[in-house]
């Protein structure tokens, strides 16, 4: 139990929980672990559903729909702002739902909320027919299911035991891969010619490749976070004690003094370093297939679904995998300096050989580093969390290290290819995905 646990009991009514942290007094876990480790992941899987299979698949057809042909600037502007807005969004809500009280807890209101405005966005999204439209809509989506995504990180902290950190993380960590993997068989396919077997599986002819694919994603999102409320529901706090609202205070609290909490700052600049590496390429991930390795426009969407599907099943693997041997061994540094050594050397390979086989290798190389930094990612900054009554808004701040690069990414995407070539895209994303990971060297309370 951490220092702020256990002066926060001190001060409050015997009678009153003044926090529902992971762990009683006597070291026990407060939830039931058992669910937890079905229903965490199957809501990740949803969210992460909507960020890969929108922005990966649904805006890019969207993009070329409305221009009539592949316009990486477009693409910029409608998934720019969107990303803008959910940098704000996270820390925004994460601190609101730090301050919530209800019989249904801190978390859970808001996640039913946003889930719910959010799949109402999404089904508006569907019906965008210009840039400005579609901008407009996905940064509504953005912000508002940021507000989710807050409530849903802090539940690690709110809830597991620093014990099993390793393999919780590498379980949420599924969530990008898995999610990649239903968003490719249903939106795309997956052409198994690359694995010698005829035919695309999934793809139901197009079916889900516009407008439906928004109202199943949207659909599924909402029937995740029901399971997972009614499965693993949050504890009553209604007794808990709550500072008095000041603005000036909300305001000032959305910042981390990096010199008191020298590990969070550096736990923030590594996650942001790996995350743009890794989304700059990804942003442009359909555009590289078209114009650099030049596949037929019919099957660019089978083509990618093959790809993103052998580079998700390579995180799986890597994920479980790291995931165990962190709780055993307990030890988190190495593991994160080396898959950014591996992200960075796995950025060359479509340089070598810029074919449909040599994106494959990348995808398989680049999924084993990915997955082996998921599976570590949620632990180091469970760690390094600089008060535990402050979760919801110290993992909003975190995830500006997701949100932030996503802005930044397809800005630094254009203006790469633009100025030299998609041969340029690989190396610098390297050199970026591997700053980060070296960043992590500075975080001195973990090792």
């Amino acid at each position: 139990m951490t220092q702020s646990n256990v002066a926060a009991r001190e001060a409050a009514p015997a009678t009153v929980p003044a926090q529902l942290g992971p762990v009683d007094a006597d070291g026990k876990p407060r939830f039931r672990l058992g669910p937890l480790y079905l229903t965490l992941p199957l809501a990740n899987i949803a969210l992460y559903l909507v960020w890969m299979g929108v922005g990966s698949f649904l805006i890019p057809i969207q993009v070329t729909e409305i221009k009539g042909h592949p316009d990486p600037e477009a693409l910029k502007n409608a998934v720019a702002v969107g990303a803008a807005l959910a940098a704000i969004g996270n820390p925004i809500f994460g601190q609101i739902s730090d301050r919530t009280r209800s019989r249904w807890g801190r978390r859970a209101p808001w996640m039913l909320v946003c889930t719910l405005l959010g799949a109402g966005a999404l089904c508006w999204q569907a019906n965008a027919t210009s840039i400005g439209m579609l901008a407009i809509t996905w940064g509504c989506v953005q912000f508002i299911l940021n507000g989710f995504q807050a409530a849903l990180t802090a539940a690690m902290p709110d809830r597991v035991p620093p014990t099993k950190y390793g393999i919780m993380s590498g379980l949420v960590g599924l969530g990008i891969p898995l999610g990649t993997i239903v968003a490719a068989y249903t939106i795309g396919g997956i052409d198994l010619s690359k694995l010698g077997y005829d035919g695309i599986v999934g793809g139901f002819d197009g079916k889900f490749a516009g407008e439906k694919g928004y109202y199943l994603i949207a659909a599924f999102l909402v029937a995740a976070v029901v399971i997972f409320l009614l499965v693993t529901p949050d504890r009553s706090n209604k007794g808990m004690a709550v500072d008095r609202f000041d603005l000036k205070k909300f305001i000032s609290n959305f910042g981390v003094n990096p010199r008191k909490h020298p590990d969070f700052a550096w736990a923030f600049i590594s996650r942001f370093g790996v995350v743009a590496g890794y989304f700059t390429v990804l942003t442009y991930n359909m555009y590289i297939l078209m114009e650099y390795v030049e596949v037929k426009p019919q099957d660019v969407n089978s083509t990618m679904g093959f790809l993103l599907v052998v580079n998700a099943l390579s995180t799986v693997v890597a994920a479980l995998f790291i995931g165990k041997l962190v709780d055993r061994f307990g030890r988190i540094k190495p593991f994160v300096l080396g898959s950014g050594v591996l992200a960075a050397l796995s950025l060359f390979i479509p340089m070598v050989s810029g074919t449909v086989n040599g994106m494959a290798v990348f995808n398989i190389v680049n999924g084993l580093a990915f997955g082996m930094y998921m599976a570590v990612d949620m632990a180091l900054i469970t760690r390094v969390l600089p008060r535990g009554e402050d979760a919801g808004k110290d993992m909003g701040l975190i995830n500006i290290a997701n949100a932030a690069p996503q802005v930044a990414a397809p800005f630094i995407a254009s203006w790469i290819v633009s100025t030299w070539d998609y041969e340029a895209l690989f190396p610098i994303c390297a050199c970026i995905a591997l700053v980060g990971a070296l960043a992590v060297v500075r975080v001195k309370s973990v090792q």
